[in-house]
């Protein structure tokens, strides 16, 4: 059994949503209706669903798209009307499961190694374009961190001793990733990072075609939330370094020697 989502009445409208989004009815004591007097005529179809643990996904339901333009109106009629921000924020929820839809990728390959690298891919595109869609996107290729650098450079020189050092770190730390794409690209990082820092905000080096550019434009873009929690990330790892004074990690296995060869054969006379 899946458990209904929501809680009291937000849980029967979500209810009857699914109802009208797979032509089904919502059966509830409510409306008459007992558990004992359901039959198959009553239940919803849809051409598959998704049971995870935490989420149930409802591909293509059979409810007419006139039965369900009219439920996405009466709930847009409700958002108008409510003057509760809570409700209006669940009413959207609902609104957007039931008008956003539910795309289907399927992955074919040659072979076994290749079929799961694509979908690794896939999997790894579909999460940045959730987190996109969250927080919007950035200029990639490092070059987001690099344009932060001025304000850095403003911060340098309002501070000393530690926090000054603390800065810098921070500082070179930044640069770390346009660094390493240039050089897997077999150019030299530290020129590339100082071309980027003369160049526009937004403007940085497309390793795969070996020129400056707009990095937007190019379609060289990162999601935002992932550049700022991999930064806040690497911030709390650090600041926990400092406070511990110690690291944890698994002991490196020593190499095993090379076995020895067998002995040579000799001639008898020589």
């Amino acid at each position: 059994a899946v458990k209904a989502p929501g809680f009291g009445d937000r849980r029967k409208a979500m209810l009857e949503d699914m109802a009208v989004l797979t032509a089904g009815q919502f059966i509830s004591e409510d409306l008459g209706i007992k558990l004992e007097n359901v039959d198959l005529n009553m239940l919803g179809q849809a051409k598959r669903v998704v049971v995870a643990k935490e989420e149930t996904t409802i591909i293509e339901g059979k409810g007419t798209a006139q039965a369900i333009q009219g439920r996405i109106n009466q709930i847009k009629k409700q958002i108008e009307e409510t003057t509760s921000d809570y409700d209006r924020e669940k009413l959207q929820e609902r609104l957007a499961k039931l008008s956003g839809g539910v795309a289907v990728v399927q992955v074919g390959a040659a072979t076994e190694t290749e079929l799961k690298e694509k979908k690794s891919r896939i999997e790894d595109a579909l999460s940045a374009t959730r987190a996109a869609v969250e927080e919007g996107i950035v200029p990639g290729g490092g070059v987001t961190y690099i344009n932060l650098l001025p304000a850095l450079n403003e911060l340098a020189g309002k501070v000393d001793g530690d926090l000054r050092v603390g800065v810098n770190i921070v500082r070179r730390a930044l640069e770390e990733p346009a660094r390493m794409i240039a050089w897997n690209a077999g150019q030299e990082g530290s020129v590339i990072v100082e071309k980027i820092k003369s160049l526009p905000v937004g403007e940085g080096y497309d390793a795969a075609r070996a020129e400056y550019g707009n990095m937007v434009e190019k379609g060289i873009v990162d999601p935002a939330k992932v550049t700022r929690s991999a930064l806040e990330n690497a911030a709390s790892i650090a600041s926990m370094v400092l406070t511990t004074e110690a690291l944890v990690a698994e002991e490196p296995e020593k190499a095993k020697p090379a076995p020895a060869g067998p002995p040579g054969g000799g001639m008898g006379g020589f």
